[in-house]
């Protein structure tokens, strides 16, 4: 992750059953209390709670299986065995690798989807041991995104337990492709082929606290090579300089002006080339990040990043009278941006659930899962997971899962919430 109610309430069983309803758009404010009446949802809640060792058992199990970008098949298999054991239906991987199973409402529609990230942004080899003290946890990726995969679990398992039952389906996913050059790989098929028209209403898991994003922040990622002919640096001066192009290029990025409000961003996050310092490179790269929550500011930040770039190029060829130096720029992802008001229902059941719970609540702005069906239309928001971290996407990343069950039963409720006509 990158961060800075709906029409009817569900059948819920007890012995019988008992239903209440309630126009989404009239009373997605009241949806969380109202919910909160009835005898299951309110089992399902307080089990939330009693359960949470093992979805902080979940949470380590999960972590300790490898899931560098594009090799998320090891952990994938893992999940799908864990989604089985909470009896969940129609367990499957699909084509891009996201594991998905099925809890059926009484209807097929309203599908709600509930979901979190399998992928981290850790290569094959890092040490995933988790280190435990108390609730603290230590380890790659335990809080983005093992604790939003151990809740997408939990939350699965206390419906089961309290015998809660909806109108629509509840549909539990493991996506692929979240962080980094992923590209949301894993929600674009989902949304795009294997799920595609069959999702009415979207749920991710992301990131540690009680917030709630409902503003998709948009990126352009590229990778731009530089090319010349190379040589002695000697022997050979006066070549045009794929590195030199590199540094004029990254000089006129970093005084681009950009808004503040839509918040608009650049960075130049890695960069390479050259074989020796006693050598003109033969081509140098670097890979950019351009972000925000507009399209239009989006695409006029490309195109001021895609002119430095050739501005840079023809600087360097007119400098050495040449034209021998090239440059290609490869798109290695797009996000794109979306946004969804305040009083939008979906955000307002949000806000109810959280009053129900009596949880504090805030709204930021990132860019998640969510991005794609916020972009497509589809109402959407990404929760976060409950507890305290620091040092996301790093090795020495740390989760306080003190009082995190907050998380998980806002995550239940809401998902129950949502799973409406």
């Amino acid at each position: 992750m990158n961060r800075t109610g709906h029409a009817h309430i569900a059948t819920i069983t007890a012995i019988a059953a008992l239903s209440i309803s309630a126009s989404a758009q009239q009373r997605a404010s009241d949806l969380g209390s109202i919910l909160m009446q009835t005898p299951a949802v309110r089992a399902a809640v307080d089990f939330a709670r009693t359960d949470e060792m093992r979805t902080i058992e979940d949470q380590i199990r999960i972590c300790e299986v490898e899931a560098p970008p594009f090799q998320e098949a090891k952990r994938g298999e893992l999940y799908a065995t864990m989604l089985r054991e909470t009896g969940l239906k129609n367990v499957r991987t699909d084509a891009e690798g996201n594991v998905i199973a099925e809890r059926p409402g009484a209807g097929a529609r309203p599908n709600v989807v509930l979901s979190a990230h399998l992928d981290t942004v850790f290569p094959r080899g890092t040490n995933v041991k988790v280190r435990r003290s108390g609730y603290v946890l230590r380890g790659p990726g335990i809080g983005d995104d093992c604790r939003g995969l151990a809740d997408v679990l939990a939350v699965a398992r206390a419906l089961n337990k309290a015998g809660v039952t909806t109108p629509g389906t509840i549909t539990f996913v493991g996506t692929v492709g979240e962080e980094g050059l992923g590209d949301l790989r894993g929600v674009k098929r989902l949304f795009n082929e294997t799920l595609k028209d069959r999702i009415d209403r979207f749920i991710s898991i992301d990131g540690e606290g009680l917030g709630v994003t409902h503003i998709a922040i948009g990126s352009a990622r590229f990778r731009v090579t530089f090319k010349g002919p190379g040589g002695h640096s000697f022997g050979s001066f006066g070549v045009v300089n794929p590195v030199h192009a590199l540094g004029r290029a990254m000089a006129k990025i970093a005084d681009f002006q950009v808004p503040n409000s839509p918040r608009t961003t650049f960075n130049v996050g890695r960069i390479g080339g050259g074989t020796s310092v006693n050598a003109i490179a033969s081509d140098a790269w670097m890979e950019v990040d351009l972000r925000s929550g507009d399209m239009t500011s989006l695409r006029a930040l490309e195109k001021q990043f895609r002119q430095a770039v050739n501005d840079a190029v023809a600087q360097e060829n007119t400098r050495w009278n040449s034209s021998a130096l090239t440059v290609t720029i490869e798109t290695v992802g797009m996000r794109p941006p979306g946004r969804l008001s305040s009083a939008a229902p979906i955000v307002q059941t949000a806000i109810s659930v959280s009053r129900a719970l009596s949880l504090p609540l805030s709204f930021s702005e990132g860019s998640t899962d969510a991005n794609l069906p916020l972009s497509l239309g589809i109402p959407a928001v990404t929760i976060d997971a409950g507890g305290r971290g620091s040092g996301a996407h790093t090795e020495n990343e740390t989760y306080d899962a003190t009082d995190a069950w907050k998380g998980t039963q806002r995550a239940l409720l809401l998902t129950v919430a949502l799973a409406q006509p």
